[in-house]
């Protein structure tokens, strides 16, 4: 299936344009940065307030749930991916910042950026067309660690004190939790609008393939600053 030339030039600015901003893909605000780090003590709702701001913010999670629920049409299917992707976001947020846990925190934003790029393929039947099947429930959970592990990488980065750390970090994983649910009141409300209109089929191809170069572009730019680094 080929793209029209107006496809092919909103991909070119998209494209454009997620590179210039790429810098700040998973990162911190540098005021939200120097407020953590100067709290000494319980601060729920502060830190509540900076997990749905990153989420609702943090455009890496809002394009691999885009792709999560793009092509589910039923309510109980879309908790049930999310479920699973909460779960392992949870997880790894909260063990990871607590106890230590760390990784490269370029290499986790790049298999992010993978993430984005699996989610568009197997949208447009990629893996089915190369005979491989992948349990996506799975699939999910297993990159919902990947994107809670990216972000407890950062907080760690923060020298959070750990006087009432516990709380704040309960307090931030449920904010997450609640930008999570706008972001995707927001995103399924607008696919249901689109999908009631005749060019829902000719665009689900050419927007899932918005999302493959997306995630193929943040997995390159955080490679290049983890070789840089």
């Amino acid at each position: 299936m080929q793209l029209t030339a107006r496809a092919k030039n909103a991909l070119l600015a998209f494209s454009m344009l997620f590179w210039s901003c790429a810098v700040w893909a998973h990162d911190v605000a540098e005021g939200d940065k120097a407020f953590v780090q100067s709290i000494d003590g319980p601060a729920f709702i502060p830190f509540l307030y900076l997990g749905a701001k990153h989420m609702v913010t943090g455009y890496d999670h809002i394009l691999f749930l885009i792709g999560v629920v793009f092509f589910l049409y039923r309510l109980k299917d879309v908790v049930l991916y999310v479920s699973m992707f909460t779960i392992g976001h949870s997880t790894t947020l909260l063990l990871g910042t607590y106890f230590g846990w760390g990784a490269n925190s370029y290499i986790v934003d790049a298999i992010i950026g993978l993430s984005v790029v699996y989610k568009g393929f197997e949208n447009i039947g990629g893996f089915k067309k190369l005979g491989i099947t992948i349990n996506t429930k799975l699939a999910v959970l297993v990159f919902g660690l990947c994107h809670g592990m990216g972000l407890a990488t950062k907080l760690q980065a923060l020298s959070m004190s750990k006087n009432g750390l516990l709380g704040n970090l309960i307090g931030f994983n449920i904010g997450v939790e609640v930008g999570q649910v706008i972001v995707l009141f927001l995103v399924v409300s607008l696919l249901n609008l689109w999908r009631g209109t005749s060019s829902f089929r000719r665009g689900a191809f050419s927007a899932n393939i918005v999302l493959i170069i997306a995630g193929l572009l943040l997995t390159g730019y955080q490679l290049e600053r983890y070789f840089a680094s």
